[in-house]
């Protein structure tokens, strides 16, 4: 089965930095988008960024553009969101999520088939 394990949340403060990993298993890594996906109290999920495990597309949401950058490790399976300049806005569960077929590009719009547990993500003022 699919399994997506996301961890590197905590508390930071505003300005400073995180690095998300997602650690994907249960699939053909090459073939895959992987997207990371936030939501914060009364907010819509937001698609942040994404990344075809393929040929390594990448796209961002232009909140974290210039900021946070999604990268990938096929050796080890592995998607890393690095975020740098974090704002209290950011604050969020982060989650990761994976999809065969819709790419990056639509899977952050409509959502994606496959999602792990999120992980929190507290940027104070």
């Amino acid at each position: 089965d699919v399994q997506l394990q996301a961890s590197g949340g905590g508390l930071v403060q505003a300005g400073g930095s995180l690095r998300l990993s997602c650690a994907a298993s249960g699939f053909t890594f090459d073939d895959y988008a992987i997207g990371w996906f936030r939501q914060a109290p009364g907010k819509k999920r937001e698609g942040v960024s994404c990344i075809s495990t393929g040929d390594g597309e990448t796209v961002y949401a232009d909140s974290v553009k210039g900021r946070f950058t999604i990268s990938k490790d096929n050796t080890r399976n592995t998607v890393y969101l690095q975020m740098n300049g974090l704002k209290p806005e950011d604050t969020a569960v982060y989650y990761c999520a994976t999809d065969y077929g819709l790419g990056c590009r639509r899977g952050l719009i409509y959502g994606m088939d496959y999602w792990g547990k999120g992980t929190l993500v507290t940027v104070s003022s």
